[in-house]
């Protein structure tokens, strides 16, 4: 007797459904498992023999053979033990014949027969429901991430013999009720834009980034807050909405970094070492994993030390700040993550990091301070949006104790301007300014007649790219959206443009 039991295969962000099928026939007692499975599926017969063992559940002495359908698609991770029990269960009779294909089902075995969690749930739970499956089994901890899934039954398991009392009909599985997803603005105990003394031009900037979601540089000697200002700007960050906290959720649940919520509510924030490597950062491995920046998707990736990271690590940056999106390839495949992240970078202006302190010489060459800057290539430079100058803050603001915006304030205004984002582009798939393209920005975009005028000499005096044009209108559009104007206006272009002239000079 063949049985057949349904659960699926996660690749990248995707699942695919696959068919268990197991079959029992005469034999040396043997158990096989064929259909591409990598080391951790073909490791599921010994969990899944003792599993069934201490759960007094009979493992056929005979020879077992196990397919994992479609046979042409690589299956790694540990997810098929559950799938594959029950199929051993269901082809001796231990099972009704009426659950085939009845359900998806999930999850990894210990030892004693209990349920690990598994990476991926919300994907699988997804699958289910584009197989029209009304139903799916999770181990517990990933119940609640399932949950998420409207129009689907998700039952949590604790064990091996749960799930077997309830397919028997004698003790059902309870179900996790489905769930509303709400977001929350998760911002570190004390991090707000009221403390922050000094640099106002720094947090007029960092305002323009949020609301058009625009790459930011920010240049500046050591101590002088460039650190501070990106660890504060997720408070001045919109909520994310229901569709974005999905897709944070559905990135982090494959990379196994889910929180026990089940749930991505606030936007991401990641901040990897400069010694961090290049798959770390866009994602790979034998088995392509999310990096960094799809960690970051709908968030911020911030870099501390820009500079000091490896230029080949910073030059793969280029084609997710351009697409937002990163295509991960390998012998097994090519898998593709999303990365519409936020990109906030601090460097110094030279190695010792005083170039530009008024109280404290440089020791760099002139040499040493070229081969620095150096680092930071013209295309790559070509895709930042801003560039902030971060001074070193003097001691009259250091000490001023005079009450400053705070965040709250702020992140009412960028939320306006994301409103006004989200009604002007409410038949496209864009949420900001900056994921414009160059014909949208030319079909959809209202400018003066007087910032056409002075656009054109920006061109020529700043030798701007067709990229870098570009940029500067979404920018300008942003700070017209903050000023709750339609059209891009001569003041709009010049503050974009401001921004602009600074970040040439780093070059």
């Amino acid at each position: 007797m063949t049985s057949h039991v349904l659960t699926g295969s996660v690749v990248g962000l995707e699942a695919c459904a696959v068919d268990v099928e197991a079959d029992i026939s005469p034999g040396l007692g043997a158990c096989v498992i064929v259909g591409l499975p990598d080391a951790a599926v073909q490791e599921a017969r010994e969990r899944i023999r003792s599993a069934m063992k201490q759960s007094d559940l009979p493992f056929p002495r005979t020879r077992v053979t196990v397919n994992l359908a479609p046979a042409d698609v690589k299956k790694t991770g540990t997810l098929f033990d559950v799938p594959i029990a029950l199929a051993i269960l269901l082809a001796q009779g231990d099972l009704p014949t009426e659950e085939k294909i009845s359900r998806l089902v999930a999850g990894e075995l210990g030892l004693d027969g209990r349920l690990h969690p598994i990476h991926g749930a919300l994907s699988l739970a997804l699958l289910a429901r584009e197989q029209g499956v009304q139903e799916c089994i999770m181990p517990t901890a990933n119940a609640k991430e399932a949950a998420l899934v409207e129009g689907l039954i998700v039952r949590q398991a604790d064990s091996l013999l749960n799930i077997v009392e309830h397919l028997n009909g004698r003790t059902p599985l309870p179900i996790e009720p489905t769930r509303t997803i709400v977001t929350e603005q998760d911002v570190e105990s004390g991090l707000d834009f009221s403390a922050i003394r000094g640099q106002e031009q720094a947090r007029r900037a960092l305002e323009v980034a949020a609301a058009g979601g625009h790459n930011v540089v920010m240049q500046g000697p050591p101590g002088s807050g460039k650190t501070l200002l990106a660890r504060t700007f997720p408070s001045i960050l919109p909520s994310l909405t229901v569709d974005e906290a999905l897709e944070a959720t559905r990135i982090h649940s494959v990379a196994g970094i889910l929180p026990a919520s089940g749930l991505v509510s606030s936007r991401p924030f990641r901040a990897p070492h400069h010694s961090a490597s290049g798959p770390s950062l866009v994602g790979g491995g034998s088995i392509p994993r999310p990096g960094e920046i799809s960690l970051a998707h709908r968030g911020v990736l911030f870099l501390d030390e820009f500079l000091e990271f490896a230029r080949p690590v910073l030059e793969s940056l280029r084609q997710p700040l351009e697409d937002g999106t990163v295509t991960v390839s390998r012998a097994q495949g090519t898998v593709t993550f999303p990365a519409r992240f936020t990109l906030l970078a601090a460097m110094n202006p030279c190695p010792c990091g005083f170039l530009t302190d008024p109280d404290q010489a440089c020791t760099c060459s002139p040499l040493q301070t070229s081969k620095y800057r150096k680092r930071f290539s013209g295309p790559l430079l070509d895709r930042i949006d801003l560039c902030i100058e971060v001074p070193k803050v003097k001691p009259e603001a250091l000490i001023d104790r005079t009450a400053h915006e705070a965040s709250a304030v702020i992140r009412s205004r960028v939320q306006a301007a994301r409103d006004r984002q989200t009604a002007r582009y409410r038949k496209l798939k864009i949420m900001t300014n900056a994921e414009l393209s160059s014909e949208q920005v030319r079909t959809l975009l209202q400018i003066s007649d007087e910032a056409r005028t002075f656009l054109h000499q920006a061109i020529e005096r700043y030798r701007l790219s067709a990229r870098a044009y570009f940029r500067l209108i979404k920018v300008a559009q942003t700070i017209a959206d903050i000023a709750a104007e339609d059209t891009v206006q001569l003041p709009h272009l010049a503050e974009a443009l401001q921004y602009r002239s600074m970040l040439e000079k780093t070059s």
